[in-house]
């Protein structure tokens, strides 16, 4: 192997240690972190796409400040019992690569050699000792794919594997601590898991459910917002997996009466992923779900998430107001924290201070301080907000008023000037109006804050490998209101299924909105105590889109389809 010795410099962050060396001028590092605010790249991976820096010598840097050596694989020889030494799915989820074994210390080549955790779990799951080297990912992916192949094992493979060892794995009835993390740490086990993370972040899953049954057991992933099943293994493979997924949550392996909530961080191919896990006892075992928050999946920027150009253009300019009220709504799972993120994230500037408080924290937004609330506590997001404001904040996001005491503050934030975002749970933007009034808020305090109030939905987008051209159901257009002269002028898409989307016809999600700006007719309407109807019909003589409106325009456009937007949006048709 050849490698570079450096001397570590452990505290220094790379932008100074380049600076350090005379590889970038300030002016250049300005850049490089002015696009990381809206791309979410590593730094150094930015300074090598803008032509800057030379990837080598951020292998080197990288190297120096952890204190490791630069393998430079090229067309290095592994040796197929070093390459035995680490199975397909886990070089994959982790993305690395062994390259040389020395008695029981193992050489691994890494991307990211300060991720302790990741060193950690492998000198677990390998029961060796670990040694790395940095070395570029790419390189590292390339390598992967030349020995393990560009698929590898498949989660069919490894479950042939055990329907045709089904006998090592016990039953339900052990108690013993010990005797669980045994299991939880067979290598079968974490194979099968590895692979199940695996899959699910490659096909942009929402959620992993793990199902136990009285005679099956499912594990279904939720893609695009709708549930399919992925795969059936053997009954007795719940309590193995169970114990696997407390372990790397730091759980109470041994409750399983209780229910139990727990975090685990993992990296899966160069990816940063963040999976909330709920474990709920059963009378057949414990079901298990993960939560995937795959922050390289994440769009947040208010050009990504579907916003048509004229309301964004209205959206933007309502939120560099110094203060007011700006509240999203809509049903649980339908992206107002991800349209919020995306505001935050363009207003977030240098001069500005930002805090949220949130249940949980999503995503964390660089140069944004983040709380998470704990009831269990007392730490309500009441109580959070009463202390933000003592922290001088100019922006304000509340992950949620849920009660008449945290309006009541979030309103007296906005009274003494501050900017304070938050969600409601209503079918749509004028029902939030009468939701405040109806948890004892006055009128004239609305009128005197509330900036806007956007609602959304998501909607599947049609997938582009198999999109053709279709004739909807006329009982669906007509339940759209979709008159027969707009039938005869306008063409309507859907997907075929193919491959590619796992034969749905559909391919990713985007938005729909309404935005309520708030003007004197509804102000007035609003002191009057008027009905949600006639609130939504002045707002929408003034010039507001409903969701309706708004997803027929992307019916119209071949985005997604008939039966997609009557799904999501029949709720708020009058």
């Amino acid at each position: 192997m050849a490698v570079e010795r450096s001397k570590p410099e452990r505290y220094k962050r790379i932008g100074q240690l380049l600076l350090d060396q005379g590889l970038i001028t300030e002016k250049q590092l300005e850049q490089a972190l002015e696009e990381q605010k809206t791309s979410g790249k590593l730094l150094g991976r930015i300074l090598v796409d803008m032509g800057i820096v030379k990837e080598e010598n951020i292998l080197r840097v990288l190297g120096a400040r952890a204190g490791v050596s630069v393998a430079k694989l090229g067309d290095m020889k592994v040796p197929k019992e070093v390459i035995d030494k680490i199975p397909a799915s886990v070089a994959k989820i982790y993305t690395i690569m062994p390259i040389v074994q020395e008695g029981n210390v193992l050489t691994l080549a890494i991307a990211d050699p300060l991720n302790v955790s990741a060193i950690d779990d492998l000198r677990f799951i390998l029961g060796m000792n670990i040694k790395t080297a940095i070395a570029s990912e790419e390189d590292i992916k390339e390598m992967i794919d030349r020995y393990y192949g560009a698929e590898g094992e498949t989660l069919e493979d490894i479950l042939g594997v055990f329907g045709e060892k089904m006998e090592i794995m016990p039953s339900e009835g052990i108690e013993d601590v010990a005797a669980l993390q045994e299991l939880a740490s067979r290598a079968p086990v974490i194979k099968l898991l590895n692979m199940i993370l695996l899959k699910a972040v490659r096909e942009k899953s929402s959620d992993i459910h793990f199902e136990p049954f009285e005679h099956e057991y499912k594990i279904r992933y939720r893609v695009d917002g709708v549930l399919y099943e992925v795969a059936r293994p053997p009954k007795n493979l719940s309590l193995g997996l169970a114990s696997r997924i407390k372990v790397m949550a730091n759980l109470d392996i041994a409750e399983r009466r209780l229910p139990q909530d727990g975090r685990i961080m993992v990296t899966v191919e160069g990816k940063d992923v963040d999976l909330r896990i709920s474990t709920l006892p059963t009378i057949f075992g414990e079901s298990v779900v993960m939560r995937v928050l795959d922050r390289s999946a994440m769009s947040l920027s208010l050009d990504e998430i579907g916003i048509s150009d004229e309301t964004k253009k209205t959206l933007r300019y309502l939120i560099q107001k110094p203060n007011g009220i700006i509240l999203a709504t809509g049903p649980t799972g339908c992206g107002k924290t991800t349209t919020l993120y995306s505001c935050l994230r363009e207003i977030n500037k240098i001069e500005s201070k930002v805090i949220t408080t949130e249940d949980p924290v999503e995503y964390d937004i660089k140069g944004i301080i983040q709380v998470p609330i704990s009831p269990k506590i007392g730490l309500t997001f009441a109580t959070s907000l009463r202390h933000i404001l003592r922290q001088d904040p100019d922006i304000i996001m509340v992950g949620e008023i849920r009660d008449p005491e945290t309006a009541q503050i979030a309103i007296q934030a906005s009274l003494t000037g501050h900017l304070v975002f938050s969600t409601l749970h209503t079918n749509d933007a004028s029902g939030s109006l009468t939701r405040l009034i109806d948890m004892g808020i006055e009128p004239f305090l609305i009128t005197s804050t509330l900036v806007a109030v956007f609602a959304q939905r998501l909607v599947r987008t049609i997938c582009k490998n198999c999109k053709e051209e279709y004739a909807p159901e006329p009982e669906i257009l007509e339940d759209l209101g979709v008159s027969l002269e707009e039938v005869k002028t306008k063409k309507f898409y859907h997907g075929a299924g193919c491959s590619k989307c796992n034969n749905t016809g559909y391919k990713g999600r985007t938005g729909i909105f309404e935005l309520l700006v708030m003007n004197e007719k509804v102000r007035s309407l609003l002191l009057e105590r008027a009905h949600t109807a006639m609130i939504k019909k002045a707002a929408v003589d003034t010039g507001m889109k409903t969701l309706l409106n708004d997803g027929l325009e992307k019916i119209y456009g071949g985005i997604t389809t008939a039966e997609e937007v009557l799904r999501e949006a029949q709720t708020v048709i009058l």
